[in-house]
């Protein structure tokens, strides 16, 4: 028999080939094997950032899931028209949970109905763009439909102390809370995010991170555009 030759290219290749062909099914097979927690961790994720927006924050994982089930009455889909598209449930998961940015694009918007400490309050997500990435988070309000109650953000990539502030600092965002997100008497959405030297009503603008002007700009176009989404189901509830 003819002694097979290692240093061959044939060999080599054919090796190589192998070995690629393996390791791609060992990759796909742990990939599978923890796709279930992966999605797991992403809907606590989820979860734990809904809750921020409703002032709930520093839970264990335990803790979150069992107060999302709590508060969270509906995961209500709506349109732009202020429609209801699925009425959503109790801890909801099913329905707006599973909607993204594409959805919010293309009409299908999510609307949390909450109950804190016996008050309804109405959580909606935020979908934008910051100076290296995508910028995303959650808007709460009263059941008034216009003031805020509260509100967290979160980035994909913005710059440690600078732009990611939007995330790290809870006391930028919990500037938020009480700002209207209309001026009175106006149907456009006046929420949103300044130089503080540029503040001209501080019952709708918010004071920008310093040094982060165009992350701050981003967070400004997502609350206007997002928002502008909701003006039909707000301003038709609104109580004021």
């Amino acid at each position: 028999m003819k002694k097979l030759n290692t240093n061959s290219n044939g060999y080599i290749i054919g090796y190589s080939a192998v070995l690629v062909v393996v390791v791609a099914f060992l990759l796909a097979f742990i990939y599978q094997s923890l796709k279930d927690r992966q999605d797991a961790n992403v809907a606590l994720d989820k979860k734990k950032q809904i809750l921020a927006a409703l002032n709930i924050r520093d839970l264990s994982n335990e803790d979150a899931a069992q107060k999302y089930a709590e508060v969270v009455v509906a995961d209500r889909i709506i349109d732009e028209k202020g429609q209801t598209l699925a009425d959503g449930q109790q801890g909801g998961e099913n329905d707006a949970f599973k909607l993204n940015s594409a959805d919010a694009k293309n009409g299908r918007l999510a609307f949390y109905v909450c109950q804190v400490n016996g008050e309804t309050k109405y959580v909606m997500p935020v979908y934008g763009m910051g100076l290296w990435g995508s910028i995303w988070g959650y808007v709460a309000v009263n059941d008034d439909m216009n003031t805020v109650y509260g509100a967290y953000f979160d980035h994909e990539s913005e710059t440690a102390g600078l732009g990611a502030e939007i995330k790290d600092s809870r006391a930028w965002q919990e500037q938020f809370k009480g700002k209207k997100v209309f001026a009175e008497g106006q149907d456009n959405v006046a929420l949103s995010v300044l130089k503080k030297s540029d503040i001209k009503d501080p019952s709708t603008q918010c004071d920008g991170v310093t040094g982060a002007t165009l992350t701050s700009n981003g967070v400004s176009e997502m609350l206007q555009n997002s928002l502008g989404k909701y003006v039909n189901v707000l301003k038709t509830n609104s109580k004021e």
